[in-house]
């Protein structure tokens, strides 16, 4: 049964986020749960939807409605995991290339969250009920470090970290062309296509901020291999960003590079891009605060075999000539 709390702000103090008040106001409830019943419509203020950022200054009405607790539905499964690191706290993942990470439309089994739900009992339920534990997402075709929380007070604690940019994130990519410089910093708003409503876009209406800062590692013929570090993490920045500036990362078929495997002229580096079948980007490091110990952790993975199978030809290629 759906609970109801009519609660009134002091008129004390300072003022305060609406998400941290509804929060410290309704017992059990995490700072970001709370901000989910706010982005979902269930928080208003006056008898008005408002925003987790709304500052309050004193004597509004804020009703909060929290839905009965729904169990996780994902079932376990069996799939085999490379776990990097795990405590009771948090578990951290070196996700393959091909796994969803969490079930949605089309992707109902055979994703991290089902093979993390078979391995351990004590995820947390605070991302969702499709989604326990998770803190933040790489795409299903992008390999790499990946943090799960294991409980609320870890969730909290490492979304606050990615909310603050304050995560290590290093990516590692394959992009077509030449870049004229060594390295630089892209920035530009991210958001839904207007038109093709699966892509992201650097032209959308209502877009997030978004800064990628790049650096040249190996310069081949029509390939460049780039190291990436997000300073944001926008739903598909990396491939909007680099694929916008006329570099899309190879294999990515959705941003473009489609055209690009055509025109290289040796026969079997087209042959191994063909049989990657994705984008060749890999999450290499991630480095973060412990939510419980404050200890900074960091993980450090090499890319796997198909995109190192291109790197190792690349560079044989380029010695040899």
């Amino acid at each position: 049964m759906e609970s109801r709390f009519e609660l009134t702000v002091s008129t004390e103090g300072e003022p305060e986020r609406l998400d941290q008040f509804v929060a410290r106001s309704v017992a059990g409830l995490t700072r970001s749960a709370a901000r989910r019943l706010i982005e979902e419509g269930r928080v208003a203020v006056a008898g008005e939807v408002a925003k987790a950022s709304l500052k309050l200054k004193g004597g509004e009405r804020v009703t909060v409605e929290v839905p009965p607790p729904v169990a996780a539905t994902p079932a376990g499964e069996e799939i085999p995991l490379d776990i990097l690191y795990e405590d009771g706290d948090v578990v951290v993942v070196n996700k393959p290339a091909g796994m969803v990470v969490h079930p949605a439309a089309g992707n109902p089994s055979g994703t991290l969250v089902n093979a993390l739900i078979a391995h351990c009992t004590d995820l947390s339920g605070v991302g969702g009920e499709l989604r326990p534990g998770i803190v933040h997402r790489i795409d299903k075709d992008t390999s790499g470090v990946l943090v799960v929380a294991k409980n609320d007070r870890a969730h909290e604690g490492l979304s606050r970290q990615f909310r603050d940019h304050t995560v290590k994130r290093v990516y590692l990519a394959l992009a077509f062309g030449t870049f004229r410089q060594d390295k630089g910093r892209i920035e530009g708003a991210i958001g839904r296509h207007p038109v093709d409503r699966k892509r992201m876009s650097g032209k959308a209406r209502r877009g997030k901020h978004a800064v990628t800062h790049w650096k040249v590692l190996g310069r081949y013929p029509g390939m460049t291999l780039v190291q990436l570090r997000l300073e944001t993490g926008r739903t598909h920045q990396i491939r909007v960003h680099l694929a916008e500036a006329g570099h899309p990362l190879v294999g990515d078929e959705v941003y473009g590079a489609g055209g690009r495997a055509n025109d290289l002229r040796d026969p079997r580096l087209r042959a191994l891009v063909r049989q990657l079948g994705r984008q060749a980007l890999h999450a290499k490091t991630l480095g973060f605060l412990h939510p419980a110990s404050g200890e900074y952790l960091e993980f450090d993975t090499a890319p796997p075999e198909d995109m190192m199978r291109i790197i190792n030809y690349l560079e044989g290629a380029e010695q040899g000539a």
